[in-house]
């Protein structure tokens, strides 16, 4: 099994940010790294997994994560083709002025935010992708004001969502990233099938009342809960993909369609007939 890896983040000799596209869909890449990053990511559907949350995305994602905060990458797992902009800043991208220029206030705010994970929707979303999406085209110099340009919409914008609760993401981050990669990976490879909380905590050098103790503190969810919070996010990827509900029940680890009703509706908020609908009647509206 597979720890949570450090990744090394290697910038062009004389740069502060790394401008790329990523292609790892294959591949499970639960990482951190000193380096802030943006990420822009279009498929059908995907997993967002930041810190302790996990949630799905339809359409697109544009997220911020700060310093050091473990994340699996946007694209694993994706069935259709995508395209993916993701910028890496260094630690210290704008120096002392980003504390000192009142310019940079708002801006300031942001990366502080940060720290918890930021993901945007709405007009924000559409106008910030469509600039990362030129980025490439433009010389050094120009990308370095557009990135400023976007880190300003992004400061002003209220179409936001903080994925980790403050007091949350400072124990996560700072306390086990390697254990809790360790499970992450094992919910992953084994949530269709039957997750055992015995073989987990064994994994991770736990007793089981030790272990369940140690993932409802770092998770604020009970194990069972978060392995099914993790099958409804890809029961929603599979019926956003026009899979039948009872094919998708099964597929993602149920046992019972009822039950299986009843949970979606819970932690959805509607019923997978509903949501199912809804999703293939209007794909760019917001889930």
């Amino acid at each position: 099994m597979n720890e949570i890896q450090l990744e090394k983040v290697e910038f062009e000799p004389g740069k502060s940010f790394k401008l790329f596209s990523p292609r790892l869909r294959n591949t499970f890449l639960w990482h951190y790294h000193p380096e802030f990053e943006l990420v822009y990511v279009e498929a059908d559907a995907g997993i967002r997994h930041v810190g302790s949350h996990i949630s799905g995305y339809t359409q697109s994602d544009l997220v911020f994560i700060g310093s050091n905060i473990p994340h699996l990458n946007f694209d694993y797992r994706l069935r259709s083709d995508y395209h993916q902009v993701v910028v890496q800043l260094r630690e210290n991208f704008l120096g002392t002025a980003i504390g000192l220029s009142p310019e940079f206030s708002g801006i300031n705010q942001l990366f502080k935010k940060a720290g918890s994970g930021i993901a945007f929707h709405g007009e924000t979303k559409a106008i910030v992708a469509e600039k990362l999406k030129q980025l490439q085209n433009l010389s050094s110099f120009q990308q370095l004001i557009e990135l400023m340009a976007i880190f300003h919409i992004l400061a002003n914008s209220d179409e936001t969502d903080i994925l980790n609760e403050e007091e949350l993401s400072i124990q996560f981050f700072l306390k086990d990233k390697i254990r809790m990669g360790a499970i992450y990976e094992y919910i992953d490879a084994n949530y269709n099938l039957k997750p055992d909380v015995n073989v987990v905590a064994n994994k991770v050098h736990l007793t089981t009342p030790a272990f369940c103790r140690y993932f409802k503190r770092q998770t604020n969810m009970t194990f069972t809960d978060f392995v099914n919070q993790y099958r409804i996010d890809m029961a929603k990827n599979l019926l956003m993909q026009d899979k039948n509900i009872t094919e998708t029940c099964y597929a993602v680890g149920f046992e019972s369609l009822s039950y299986f009703n009843k949970l979606f509706n819970k932690i959805v908020g509607k019923n997978p007939s509903d949501f199912k609908k809804n999703w293939l009647s209007h794909p760019t509206k917001k889930n």
